[in-house]
């Protein structure tokens, strides 16, 4: 005999839409090998990468402390732009 489908509550059906938007935030979908696999995202800040960040806004004194030195612009970098 064939199983008789319950359907889901409002409240469940909520609590599966909630779950789903969180898994979508965390994870992407991709192809591997011809298959598609489940990845995590990359962390952001604001949307946007956290090395592209970090370059958008921090001084010369925090990267050398951070030891981030190929991202401090010299005086010959601002001449070539």
């Amino acid at each position: 005999m064939a199983k008789i489908k319950k359907k889901l509550t409002a409240a469940q059906k909520r609590a599966r839409k909630i779950a789903k938007a969180e898994e979508q935030k965390k994870y992407t979908w991709v192809f591997m090998n011809g298959k598609q696999v489940k990845v995590k995202r990359p962390p952001t800040i604001e949307g946007i990468s956290i090395d592209e960040f970090i370059q958008q806004n921090a001084d010369p004194i925090w990267l050398h402390q951070n030891e981030m030195w190929e991202y401090m612009q010299t005086d010959e970098d601002e001449e070539l732009s």
